[in-house]
Parts: C-alpha cells; sequence; structure tokens
C-alpha cells in the first residue's frame, strides 16, 4: 500500500474520534490534509462542527471544503486538535514543524482537551532527534541566538548541526508569523522534556517543535494495519 493511502487511513480512524457540535483544531502537513478534506466531506453530510486551522494553508483547504472556521480570539477551547508529527516516540512527544507551521500548531494543540496525531508508522521512532528538529526565532540577534541554542543542547546533552531553513526558491523561508527557522540535526535527543525547557528560555526563540505531553493518542497506519497508541 502506498504512503499517501496510509496517510488517509490514519485520518479516517481519528475522523471517528469527531462527533456533531465539537470545536476542533485542524492539522498542517500531508497526513493533516486528509484529515481536513474527509472532514469537508462530513460536514457536507451535514455534520455540524467549527475549526481552528493552525496555517494559512490548512485555512485555504478548509474553506475550499466548506468547514466553517473560527479563531481562539471567538472560543475559549477545543474539544480536540488532529494534526500530524515528523517524529513521535512511546511516551507521544512530538517532533513538529517540518511544514514550517509549529508555532500556530503548539498554540492550537494547548488550547484543546485532546491532541490525535496521525500519522504513518515510518514516524515512531525510539529516541527523538533523526528528524531535524525546527526552532522556530527572531531574525533579530540571529547569531546570539544560536549561540543560546547550541549552549542549551550542550547542557542536555547533544549536539549537532543548525542551518537556517530556505525555501524552494533558495531564499531564507518565512513562517505565517513572520519569523525564521534553524533546523538542528541532532540526531538523538535522549532527554526531549529538558532540552525543550531549555530551548523556552532563549528570548530569540519564538517555539520549537518538540511537542511535550500534548498528544493524548497516536493513530499509526502501516502495511499490517492501523495501530493506536494512548498516552499513559
Amino acid at each position: 500500500m502506498d504512503m499517501d493511502a496510509l496517510k488517509r487511513q490514519a485520518a479516517a480512524r481519528a475522523l471517528e474520534h469527531v462527533q456533531d457540535g465539537m470545536k476542533l483544531g485542524l492539522g498542517t502537513g500531508s497526513t493533516a490534509r486528509h484529515f481536513v478534506d474527509l472532514l469537508g466531506e462530513k460536514v457536507r453530510a451535514g455534520m455540524k462542527i467549527v475549526g481552528v486551522p493552525t496555517s494559512e494553508a490548512t485555512r485555504a483547504q478548509a474553506e475550499a471544503c466548506g468547514i466553517p472556521l473560527t479563531t481562539l480570539d471567538d472560543i475559549d477551547r477545543l474539544d480536540l486538535t488532529v494534526d500530524g508529527a515528523d517524529e513521535m516516540d512511546p511516551a507521544l512527544n512530538l517532533i513538529k514543524g517540518g511544514g514550517g507551521a509549529l508555532l500556530r500548531e503548539k498554540i492550537v494543540a494547548a488550547a484543546s482537551d485532546r491532541m490525535i496525531v496521525i500519522a504513518d508508522d515510518t514516524k515512531w521512532v525510539d529516541v527523538l532527534g533523526r528528524f531535524p528538529l525546527p526552532v522556530e526565532v527572531i531574525p533579530f540577534g540571529l547569531a546570539a541566538t544560536e549561540r543560546a541554542m547550541a549552549a542549551a543542547f550542550a547542557e542536555s546533552g547533544v549536539s549537532g548541526q543548525m542551518g537556517v531553513r530556505k525555501g524552494r526558491d533558495g531564499h531564507v523561508f518565512i513562517t505565517d508569523g513572520g519569523h525564521w527557522i534553524i533546523d538542528a540535526h541532532l540526531v538523538r535527543i535522549n532527554d526531549a522534556p529538558r532540552l525543550a525547557g531549555l530551548l523556552s528560555l532563549i528570548p530569540g526563540v519564538v517555539e520549537h517543535g518538540l511537542f511535550i505531553g500534548l498528544a493524548s493518542i497516536a493513530v499509526l497506519a502501516g502495511a499490517q494495519g492501523i495501530r493506536v497508541i494512548e498516552r499513559r
């Protein structure tokens, strides 16, 4: 079975958790796109929900699917967020941000009662770090921020190369919030919660792609079928 079909299977299983009247966070990325598509079919069939998109790309897709949208300025909490991940470990800690939407994704996830992560089973790892860790930063004082990040890496026992993300046009990638992203190639993050805390203390860091304790359920699709893991 091809990877796209697996992602759609995971999205379909997550959709089973959606009930009429829910307020939903709508994720960003290739797997989340399948969820938004399938949710749009439900809405057109009469399901009443409202969504908060985690990126401008997801906003455009949801609008095209006819999904009613709102913002976190207008509602207090979300019942559920469904989003993808670049990596997840057995504790359901995640690396996210490969698509550049990590700041809005984390704001929406943190405002949700539950977060379901949908992915193909290649995203499951014993230890986070194989996927480069995205860190969203302010361009001002970039070198100082990078030095502080290197110190945080050393303090948490990791090291690796850092680089400012470039877009397909070769220019610096700009997030929806107008920031830059530094991708850190750390290979193995043995204490992700500790590193997350250290990075959050750096003034030039807007947000990082370590999602600690936010995901409650993971839906993984693989050649052997669907696997559902709940955080203990």
